[in-house]
């Protein structure tokens, strides 16, 4: 792994590596859409460095991502995410593009300072910038509006994040708050 793109992740560079975690919490809408699911989950999370990426002026450092999650007990995934966490140095912002094989897409992000160890990454359904894209089928039926995370780096060798994806569910007056969390120790 480079030093040189190690230096320039900001807040990033702790999270370089591999991750595992096994006492994940999702709490999401049940089959019938009538009820809550809790479903409890061990996941992985591959971050590899990479850059420098140049927009003209704009220069970001980051990490390609793959994230797979299994409930407790099963030998297949329930949910995979890919993308890129992205740092902008100059402008402080820290972001996190996700793509997830369901037909959404999310570019969520926050200011961040380059040493912090813990910051916030938003993202909001119509917004130019930090936005929430979603299939037509999802848009209709469990529109995603607000997409929030909070990131949590404890030491070299463990992280955690709590996140909030809020939905609109079609026929129900309240979003609902489709929520996962988990703490991942590094194993690489």
């Amino acid at each position: 792994m480079s030093e040189e793109i190690i230096k320039n992740l900001g807040p990033l560079a702790p999270l370089a590596g591999t991750w595992k975690g096994d006492k994940g919490d999702d709490i999401a809408p049940d089959d019938d859409r009538m009820e809550i699911e809790n479903n409890k989950f061990r996941e992985q999370i591959i971050f590899e460095p990479m850059g420098p990426v140049n927009n003209h002026e704009q220069t970001l450092y980051g990490l390609r991502y793959a994230l797979t999650a299994w409930r407790i007990g099963a030998a297949d995934p329930f949910h995979e995410d890919r993308g890129y966490w992205l740092w902008d140095a100059k402008n402080k912002q820290a972001m996190r593009c996700t793509i997830v094989p369901r037909g959404v897409s999310i570019i969520a992000g926050g200011t961040v300072e380059s040493d912090a160890k813990e910051f916030d990454l938003l993202a909001d359904v119509g917004s130019e910038t930090y936005g929430i894209c979603s299939n037509k089928f999802l848009d209709e039926e469990f529109k995603t509006v607000r997409f929030e995370m909070k990131i949590t780096i404890h030491n070299n060798d463990s992280f955690s994040y709590d996140q909030d994806t809020q939905i609109q569910i079609k026929g129900k007056p309240d979003l609902f708050h489709h929520t996962d969390k988990n703490t991942l120790k590094r194993v690489d």
